[in-house]
């Protein structure tokens, strides 16, 4: 019986593992999935080897006020062109990557059905990103929710104001956790390290081996979990036949 359980339980990882580390997340213009697009644009082109984003959305991504989201970068006058290339950044990520499966969990929202909790973000992205944006002004710590979308493309709440980012956003942390309703996780990790992902990166992509990483923890986790309650149950049952 221990050695079907246990063969059981391995195969049932096997498989997990093989999914979420090559998959697309159900969102509004994610592919179902994954695979080449050697046509990506600009910032989005780290990922044409295997992506989850067509040519078109790569293009959308680097367009203010585009169909993707009809997002307004500029809320609060002109973003800088140094920090917008961050968002444009995030998006691709985000639209593009294909090992994001550790992080991602189903919700119930009228534009995806997934989306990604606490992905690790490595340092320098985090610090970087918020360095280069530490001038401009947002009216909001979450840009997820609580828009003005009456015109169609969203503008600040009535009773909010623009400030400085870095009162908005006094920290990287608090940028990179926040900014997305805790899309990101702060890491002190660097991009050295094999423990965190990388929004941009050169040659091939450094995250899938990222993300097996943590898959493996997770699965080991589990296994470790199940194998107590397996161990548990028995006890109880030979207890009972005695």
């Amino acid at each position: 019986m221990w050695v079907f359980l246990s063969l059981l339980i391995a195969l049932s990882g096997g498989a997990l593992s093989l999914d979420k580390l090559n998959m697309c997340m159900d969102g509004k213009h994610h592919k179902v999935e994954p695979g080449r697009e050697g046509d990506l644009y600009k910032q989005c082109s780290p990922w044409r080897d295997n992506a989850c984003c067509t040519a078109n959305t790569s293009t959308e991504a680097h367009n203010d006020n585009s169909y993707l989201y009809n997002f307004n970068w500029d809320h609060c006058g002109a973003m800088s062109p140094k920090c917008k290339n961050h968002f444009i950044q995030d998006t691709c990520f985000y639209e593009c990557s294909p090992h994001l499966g550790p992080w991602i969990q189903k919700v119930d929202q009228s534009w995806r059905r997934e989306r990604i909790v606490n992905v690790p973000l490595c340092m320098e992205d985090c610090h970087d990103w918020w360095e280069d944006c530490k001038n401009d002004t947002t009216c909001k710590t979450d840009w997820h929710t609580g828009w003005d979308w009456s015109s169609g493309n969203n503008k600040c709440p009535e009773g909010s104001k623009c400030s400085k980012w870095t009162d908005v956003f006094p920290t990287p942390k608090s940028m990179c956790e926040q900014i997305w309703s805790n899309s990101y996780l702060y890491t002190t990790d660097s991009k050295t390290s094999g423990r965190c992902m990388q929004l941009w990166f050169t040659g091939p992509n450094p995250n899938k081996k990222v993300a097996e990483y943590y898959l493996n923890n997770a699965q080991q986790h589990q296994g470790f979990n199940l194998t107590v309650l397996l161990c548990l149950a028995v006890a109880l049952f030979s207890i009972r036949m005695y």
